[in-house]
């Protein structure tokens, strides 16, 4: 199985509020990222918070997914997808994650499953889509890697072990430019949200 992991844990400095609360749609980033898990073959959901966790906790309670704390999250992406990797070492069926970061909203779900479906029959460790030639998110890490990334510096991050395995990581081009598209600060917000 594949289980979907959603990094949410940072203190959104630069948005001023919860990148994750914020609305786009009539639904909020959190809910339309996890609601397009939901429609994917991901075994489950796992959401990592760490900044006003316990707030941020109450208002997730109602999505179908299994949150976890990150206490570490000002060492960065990192350490929150290690409090995944931990997890997810105790899943025996887990043959690895598609990881999500909440400040990519435009995220589809079709695309996703092509993901978790080519990483199933490619034997590839890391699956990655590339819009225009440029590397975008989710991202699939293979179960295999995921001792490397508990070990990765964390001022590097999984740049580290992405970039150690070029040969193992299967790219798939798409025309949909949401997989690069980062919404963390005010103004990109308000261009790609509030002007479409």
């Amino acid at each position: 199985m594949i289980a979907a992991v959603v990094l949410a844990a940072g203190e959104s400095s630069r948005m001023g509020q919860p990148k994750a609360l914020l609305p786009i749609n009539g639904e909020t980033f959190i809910e339309r990222i996890v609601g397009a898990f939901k429609k994917t073959s991901a075994a489950k959901i796992i959401v990592i918070l760490g900044h006003n966790a316990a707030e941020m906790k109450g208002r997730l309670e109602h999505l179908p997914v299994e949150i976890l704390i990150n206490p570490d999250y000002k060492l960065g992406q990192l350490s929150s997808l290690q409090v995944a990797v931990r997890r997810l070492e105790k899943e025996p069926g887990c043959e690895g994650m598609i990881v999500h970061l909440v400040d990519h909203p435009y995220i589809d779900a079709k695309l996703a499953e092509t993901m978790i479906e080519r990483f199933s029959t490619s034997g590839k460790l890391i699956v990655v889509p590339r819009y225009n030639g440029k590397r975008g998110h989710p991202v699939i890490f293979s179960r295999a890697l995921f001792s490397e990334l508990l070990a990765a510096p964390m001022d590097q991050g999984a740049k580290a072990v992405v970039n150690a395995h070029r040969d193992d990581t299967l790219e798939i081009d798409t025309e949909n430019e949401g997989v690069t598209v980062d919404i963390d600060t005010p103004d990109l917000y308000r261009q790609h949200v509030k002007g479409e």
